[in-house]
């Protein structure tokens, strides 16, 4: 059952129109996109919404507006401005890709499947959807949205994560010669706005007549999915200080890791029962609200300790930021909702350590 013709008929009416892409009249008419761009597109867009990503894209093209100019920027520059996306092994993989496509590929990036994988960061979703995209390869391109469509396309029964490759070989029988570019673009678009997990549009879309799951009026049970387990809950202390002249005490996390290379607070390991060393000498104040925030596997929750301190104050980690360099939004999110509290008590008592829990 091939449908190309139907789907790319309307997508050629009904493409989205986004910052990255190159949509089907431009391309109709030869213009072609922009590897770097979909590249990073993509890179942003894995476990993110497209709302969240168009004004970080809209920033990092600015900055840098070419794969040489990104190899070629400093790492905390492109943290700092990745922070807020989350999953930052993603930033740090960007610039490892765009450092290596400079120095082994001349600025240009491979178009082939194969080539692409061997980048750092670019799995093989991101390489077909490059391919396909960017190079107009006939490259199967599955995401979240590819698999909704094909999993009531054909009524598949099998439970994700265990039908992708059911789901991914009924996506490459779909895959036309011709256009394959636009083709994964508009799988994408369908599963995006009229296909989607909820009240699907089906007296709209343009493969209804061909859906098993709408014929057979389980579009809305389709696709399954396994039943997922509860998440762990971490806890850990966060130490924010704040000296006399403004500086913030801030320390950059080891490269590798849970928000690795990213600027934060100094704090205790996230465990189960975590060992709440402070970072200098003082007199500590923990907030009565917690920091609470959600990551892949585990549920953190944060106890928050605050203070002032003179310009003497000589911490065993991390160093002080002057508060002309500090920026909040340089922060990763989790980070951000401790500074969040410790200015709530700024702005409501003008210090943060109106009460003292001193520790030895």
């Amino acid at each position: 059952m091939r449908l190309a013709r139907p789907l790319l008929a309307w997508y050629d009416r009904h493409a989205r129109v986004l910052p990255w892409r190159v949509g089907p009249a431009q391309r109709a008419r030869g213009d072609m996109p922009d590897p770097y761009r979909v590249w990073l597109s993509e890179v942003m867009l894995q476990q993110t919404t497209v709302a969240a990503v168009k004004g970080y894209f809209h920033r990092f093209t600015t900055l840098w507006p070419h794969v040489e100019a990104l190899a070629a920027a400093p790492d905390a520059a492109v943290m700092g401005e990745w922070a807020g996306l989350g999953y930052y092994a993603r930033a740090r993989n960007l610039l490892k890709c765009a450092r290596v496509v400079v120095a082994d590929h001349g600025g240009r990036f491979p178009d082939t499947e194969p080539e692409l994988r061997a980048l750092p960061g670019i799995g093989p979703y991101t390489a077909a959807a490059i391919a396909a995209i960017a190079f107009d390869r006939p490259a199967t391109v599955v995401d979240g949205n590819v698999e909704r469509v094909m999993a009531r396309l054909h009524g598949v029964e099998t439970p994700l994560p265990t039908a992708k490759p059911e789901l991914t070989r009924l996506a490459a029988g779909h895959t036309p010669r011709a256009r394959p570019g636009d083709h994964a673009q508009a799988v994408m678009d369908l599963g995006a706005t009229i296909c989607t997990p909820r009240n699907p549009a089906c007296g709209i879309c343009p493969l209804a007549q061909h859906c098993v799951a709408r014929g057979q009026g389980r579009q809305a049970e389709l696709p399954r999915k396994l039943p997922r387990s509860a998440k762990p809950v971490r806890l850990g202390h966060v130490y924010l200080a704040r000296r006399s002249d403004g500086a913030w005490l801030v320390e950059r996390r080891p490269a590798h890791g849970l928000l690795g290379g990213m600027l934060g607070w100094p704090g205790s390991d996230w465990s189960d029962a975590p060992d709440p060393l402070p970072p200098l000498a003082a007199n500590w104040w923990q907030l009565p609200a917690e920091v609470r925030h959600t990551f892949t596997h585990f549920h953190l929750r944060l106890a928050v300790h605050v203070a002032d301190v003179g310009p003497d104050a000589a911490p065993v980690r991390g160093h002080f930021l002057a508060a002309a360099e500090f920026r909040p939004a340089a922060l990763p999110t989790v980070m951000r909702k401790a500074y969040d509290l410790a200015c709530g008590e700024i702005a409501g008592t003008g210090t943060i350590a109106t009460r003292q829990e001193t520790r030895e």
